[in-house]
């Protein structure tokens, strides 16, 4: 999908690639806000990426033809590996970016006793996010997170994560972003942790839009208002996927369910049946999308009733109304992700793949900022000065 050139473009080193999320971002640094079309003029590219999980790494060379991957366990990783697979040295990495797995400090794990105590042993990756930064030594480096990280559970690790870093020269600082503030169509908050080389400290893009979320009511009406899903999906065809309704035990319930609304549709505080006790599930359990609004979190592994689903219902086999799930082209659209992103053949390895990675406009925003304070991109987006590379001494 992405032209092959690489040789004049500012070297990036991507780990815990996934899909490609923030590769993306990096790629696109430069092109227009919300522009799918526009690839930029390709200012940055992924040299080399890695990533535990081969059907990811699959996914990403179908879409990155020209970054060389690694597939393996990080922490049987060489960073010598990295940079000569790159053909770099250290320190010639303009940027080490990527999303170590969030399962540790996730949400929809505080169920277990090991995650809310800070026990899960892939807690360990940042360590090695730490070793590869200290390694290579970038000029600077994105990493990003679900906002548990931040959490009162997770505070020894982040503050060693932070202090980590710190000692290493590059004053880290870090900010939780909601995806929606930057024209994603997806109420969808994630920690970036952002450090540079040189000491000086990096200022977080300003929001772009605006509008109301969950946690508050009170916003900046100057801005662009939230790109709503009704907003995303325009102009996308409609092709019927396997599988895509909601059937099984809720099935019914489901497609019963207004826009906007979930489970507790069905309490006797609403109007549906009453079929579950006031706040005994999950919010996401049968939540159905508000066309007028962003999207709510996009869950890699949801369970088969976990939403969110469409807000139009489809026509079942025996000719009942059911909740459908949403199309590929919608999930791409919601993670602002290009049309023509080459994604999975299943349905459950696009939600996995999409779900777990960064919404290209939200790390577009990020990205570009830091290189717009890196002096590669001048304030009116164009590209400012070519890279000299800088190789340190071990």
């Amino acid at each position: 999908m992405i032209g092959a050139d690489v040789n004049d473009a500012l070297p990036v080193v991507s780990l815990f690639s996934g899909a490609g999320g923030l590769d993306l971002a990096v790629e696109r640094a430069d092109a227009e806000p919300l522009a799918t079309a526009d690839l930029g003029s390709a200012l940055a590219r992924v040299v080399v990426a890695t990533d535990y999980n081969a059907p990811a790494l699959d996914t990403l060379a179908r879409n990155f033809p020209h970054t060389r991957s690694i597939n393996g366990d990080i922490r049987n990783l060489d960073s010598d590996q990295l940079l000569s697979l790159g053909g770099l040295n250290r320190g010639e990495p303009v940027l080490v970016v990527g999303g170590p797995p969030c399962t540790p400090f996730s949400k929809s794990g505080f169920w277990l006793e090991q995650k809310r105590e800070s026990r899960d042993p892939n807690a360990s990756l940042l360590d090695e996010y730490v070793r590869v930064v200290r390694d290579t030594r970038p000029e600077a480096f994105v990493l990003e997170n679900v906002q548990g990280l931040t959490y009162k559970t997770h505070k020894a690790q982040f503050e060693r994560l932070l202090k980590a870093l710190t000692e290493l020269g590059y004053n880290p600082q870090w900010k939780i972003l909601l995806a929606a503030d930057y024209g994603v169509p997806q109420l969808r908050r994630r920690v970036f942790v952002v450090g540079r080389r040189d000491g000086k400290a990096f200022e977080f893009p300003r929001p772009t839009h605006s509008g109301w979320s969950e946690h508050t009511r009170d916003f900046d009406r100057t801005l662009i208002p939230h790109v709503t899903a009704s907003q995303a999906f325009e102009g996308l065809p409609a092709p019927v996927e396997p599988d895509e309704y909601v059937d099984g035990a809720y099935g019914e319930l489901a497609a019963e369910i207004p826009p906007g609304q979930n489970y507790l549709w069905h309490t006797p505080r609403y109007g549906g049946r009453d079929a579950f006790e006031w706040r005994s599930r999950y919010w996401t359990f049968l939540l159905r999308l508000d066309p007028n609004r962003p999207s709510s979190t996009l869950q890699a592994q949801p369970g088969p009733y976990v939403g969110p689903f469409h807000w139009e219902n489809v026509t079942a086999s025996d000719g009942s109304p059911r909740a459908r799930r949403l199309r590929t082209a919608e999930i791409l659209r919601l993670m602002s992700f290009p049309d023509d992103f080459e994604v999975p053949s299943t349905r459950a390895d696009v939600q996995r793949q999409l779900g777990n990675a960064v919404p290209l406009e939200l790390g577009k925003a990020v990205m570009r900022a830091l290189l717009t304070q890196l002096g590669y991109i001048s304030e009116n987006g164009r590209a400012a000065q070519t890279h000299i590379p800088m190789t340190l001494s071990a």
